[in-house]
């Protein structure tokens, strides 16, 4: 398998169906499932024509695609023609499907790649970049878990802590804009607290609600992104950082600390800070601190040299980094960071442009790219 030539003919490919019509993120998905096709089948059997292979592919997938889609809507538009029967409860089992994609035969991490695929609408792109891995390597754990599932009897539902993981990254993908899916992930969450008496239940609750109290702030009209020190503090929700601190007080109260309830501690003390300047950085590290104890992440020691660097000095932060794999997602942006706030601009200049290169959305690639402009038109050289 010539990985090199698929990745070589995927913008030709992608280019051509949005030219016949295909809009483009609907084109993205059929492109990536003729990849996939790809991978499975040219080994044994390879085309002649390998773009006309992958065309021909994605054009089907694409058709089927955009077949069910209206055979789906059409269905919609006849049930909302029916006149009511007449009063009935109800209904919502979303939280019931997320509980059943959990299944005992499936390992936890191939149980929240089925989820968030079959039931929170997540492309294998975007499951991929939340577990860190390669978008080909996702989608093998997914096509595995189908196979395992295939002809089992849903009656043993998966165990909370797998749905509280796919609850988390369905929530993190909807706030980062690129699919609106964070209030739902909110009320799927309220219903599981409202269900299960359990402090990690109630922390990631709280988590999601500190979060999206500050959503209205993280753009700005033209939608570029706001770094929290520069967002307006009056735009925050304060119903929703009350109601997200009493939560996590009550449970952390319980003295079951999980790693939720550690995440929502940090967010709330970002939320409590009146302004930027007034954060109690030292707190924070001391949490990232339990936080790394609870999951030894990667991307909790990232997120913890940010800390250090704010509580103890750029250099200090510099030397937290040194530690950590530099191909780790975000590594040159936090570096970046703390070169500038170190006065090294010509370091913290190149490393923005390498992050933006990096970045996995639009919006953070464009505000990345803006920050090596700042610096560079400074003049440091």
């Amino acid at each position: 398998m010539n990985e090199a030539l698929l990745r070589s003919l995927t913008p030709s490919v992608l280019g051509i169906l949005v030219r016949r019509g295909a809009d483009f993120a609907a084109a993205e998905d059929a492109v990536q499932d003729a990849l996939v096709e790809a991978v499975r089948v040219w080994p044994a059997d390879p085309p002649r024509d390998p773009k006309g292979w992958l065309i021909t592919v994605a054009w089907r997938r694409f058709l089927d695609a955009t077949r069910a889609e209206a055979a789906r809507r059409r269905r919609e538009d006849l049930v909302d023609e029916e006149p009511a029967p007449g009063p009935a409860p109800a209904v919502d089992d979303t939280l019931q499907l997320y509980f059943l994609c959990a299944h005992p035969s499936l390992t936890p991490s191939s149980a929240v790649a089925l989820t968030l695929r079959a039931v929170g609408g997540l492309t294998t792109r975007q499951i991929a970049q939340a577990y860190l891995v390669p978008e080909a390597t996702m989608a093998q754990r997914i096509s595995r878990a189908k196979r395992t599932v295939s002809g089992v009897r849903f009656d043993q539902p998966g165990d909370v802590a797998t749905v509280l993981r796919v609850l988390y990254l369905v929530f993190n993908e909807g706030y980062s804009g690129d699919v609106d899916l964070a209030a739902e992930a909110i009320r799927l969450t309220r219903q599981l607290a409202a269900a299960i008496d359990h402090p990690e239940v109630a922390g990631l609750l709280a988590l999601m609600l500190l979060h999206h109290a500050r959503r209205a702030a993280r753009t700005a009209p033209d939608g570029s992104l706001v770094p929290l020190v520069e967002q307006d503090r009056g735009r925050w929700d304060t119903e929703s950082i009350a109601e997200g601190v009493e939560i996590l007080q009550a449970a952390l109260a319980r003295d079951r600390l999980g790693e939720f309830q550690a995440q929502a501690a940090v967010a709330a003390l970002h939320a409590d800070a009146p302004t930027a300047e007034e954060t109690d950085w030292v707190q924070i590290v001391e949490w990232y601190d339990e936080l790394a104890r609870l999951t030894d992440s990667p991307v909790v020691r990232l997120n913890r040299a940010v800390a250090v660097g704010e509580a103890d000095g750029p250099r200090a932060g510099l030397a937290a980094l040194v530690a950590l794999d530099d191909s780790l997602p975000r590594h040159a942006a936090v570096a970046a960071y703390l070169h500038e706030r170190d006065g090294d601009l010509a370091t913290a200049a190149r490393l923005y442009a390498e992050a933006a290169q990096k970045a996995p959305n639009l919006a953070e690639r464009d505000h990345l790219t803006r920050q090596a402009a700042r610096l560079n038109a400074r003049g440091w050289h």
